[in-house]
């Protein structure tokens, strides 16, 4: 069987380093705002090429601590693309904000060019999602958010070393958000996130938001929350950070094989932007007969998943916003179409032969 994903075959690449960091933070002593917190801290900010890092829960967290911290409330709205991972909008509602939803380009990021014509005398903010670890057209939306005075909080969640024209991503909007779910090209091993910045009041703000809105114990200035990111999986994120590039290269390797090797009619296979580095956190193809290919990649023992099958504006969650089927359609084509195939640090060449045989031999 070719699982689709194996974070066992990716600890076992690492595991001295691993084991000797999670030991390193338990033997110290300190488990909640230590020195890994920090080291971490510096080396992510270090390595993005910003000002500041700040570790948090999780990538939610960021997304919404990153809202708040911006001062963006009810009666604001926020741009958003409509085919996301449903955090992305959970960042802005949670603020009681207004998501207000853009459709995607060809290569499943913000269409640019539908950005301006969403923007209104509300909009606060444009939240571009490099998903599936290809850069959004960042110089075109930059652009925008100069043009009409609009905050940029990029979810990074997916693209950890993306880079387009050069440049990586989080380091082109106002804050940078990232996860750093097991799965993430910079992974723990358990939840955590942060947020990136080049603004010193802003990371200020988000440091005592995430600490119960304090700078100094006991003392509260905002109304803030629990989310820290802890000792051990600071240390984690250190020796997964070293090896990011590495394993953003591994993942392009399997990549190009399967762009060289999978032949089929019944499936297109993803593109690149121009300019952009993707890291194929997801290799995302589409079929007409998605759910059919699914079946028979499971049969030749082949594991997939798929992203996502419902979007955000179809969700239980969100049918106050008023959204109906078909307001979206070419997100809602996505999420019709769309199909993972297995990609992950560690995977064995006989296993990326094996997808790409499966896909071949696909028929209707």
């Amino acid at each position: 069987m070719v699982d689709f994903v194996s974070l066992k075959r990716q600890f076992d690449r690492y595991s001295p380093e691993y084991e000797d960091a999670a030991l390193r933070a338990m033997r110290s002593g300190w488990y909640i705002m230590g020195n890994e917190l920090k080291t971490f801290e510096t080396q992510f900010a270090q390595y993005t090429g910003v000002g500041y890092c700040v570790g948090l829960n999780s990538g939610l967290d960021a997304l919404t601590l990153a809202v708040r911290a911006l001062g963006i409330g009810p009666g604001d709205e926020v741009i958003v693309p409509a085919n996301t991972y449903i955090a992305s909008v959970l960042g802005v509602t949670e603020n009681g904000a207004t998501p207000v939803f853009v459709e995607p380009d060809e290569f499943f990021c913000l269409d640019a060019e539908k950005v301006e014509a969403a923007i209104t005398h509300r909009t606060k903010a444009i939240l571009p999602v490099h998903l599936y670890g290809q850069p959004c057209e960042m110089e075109r939306i930059c652009s925008i958010a100069e043009k009409h005075g609009l905050y940029i909080i990029e979810d990074c969640a997916q693209s950890h070393g993306a880079r387009i024209n050069g440049r990586l991503t989080g380091t082109f909007g106002t804050i940078g958000c990232f996860s750093f779910y097991p799965t993430k090209p910079l992974g723990a091993l358990g939840d955590s996130g942060a947020v990136i910045t080049s603004d010193p009041v802003l990371a200020d703000k988000v440091r005592k938001l995430r600490n119960y809105g304090s700078g100094v114990k006991y003392v509260n200035e905002l109304a803030g929350v629990n989310s820290r990111l802890d000792e051990v999986q600071a240390a984690i994120l250190q020796v997964g950070l070293r090896h990011l590039d590495e394993g953003n290269e591994y993942r392009r390797r399997i990549a190009r094989r399967y762009l060289e090797g999978i032949r089929s009619d019944l499936v297109t296979l993803p593109d690149t932007r121009l300019g952009a580095e993707h890291v194929y956190h997801v290799f995302a193809v589409l079929s007409e007969h998605r759910d059919e290919l699914q079946k028979h990649l499971l049969d030749k023992g082949v594991k997939t998943l798929i992203h996502y099958p419902i979007p955000p504006h179809l969700q239980e969650c969100y049918a106050r916003l008023g959204y109906s089927r078909g307001s979206f359609p070419v997100s809602e084509t996505y999420a019709q179409n769309e199909l993972s195939l297995p990609i992950y640090v560690g995977m064995p060449d006989e296993d990326v032969e094996a997808v790409i045989e499966a896909v071949n031999c696909f028929s209707v």
